[in-house]
């Protein structure tokens, strides 16, 4: 993943978040992981585990609490072009 991609999903994340945490706080957590499992696609919800992995001090404490909430895509497996017959 790229730097500007990794900057790119933080930003976004912690945008979601700052739009939920006007809502009650049960919710807020729900409101972004509902919105990221909606309209992100895999790969991108992919690489948000992958930066909570590696680390947290970027994600809003709202994001973090989201995670467990959020669907974690499927492994990626190989193209068929990369796949050796």
């Amino acid at each position: 993943m790229s730097h500007g991609t990794h900057d790119k999903l933080v930003y976004m994340a912690n945008q979601i978040a700052g739009f939920f945490a006007t809502q009650p706080e049960a919710e807020a957590a729900q409101g972004v992981a509902s919105h990221i499992n909606k309209f992100w696609e895999p790969r991108m919800r992919r690489q948000l585990f992958e930066i909570v992995e590696r680390e947290t001090d970027t994600l809003s404490p709202l994001v973090l609490r989201a995670v467990p909430l959020i669907k974690r895509p499927a492994a990626e497996t190989p193209s068929r072009s990369e796949a050796t017959i």
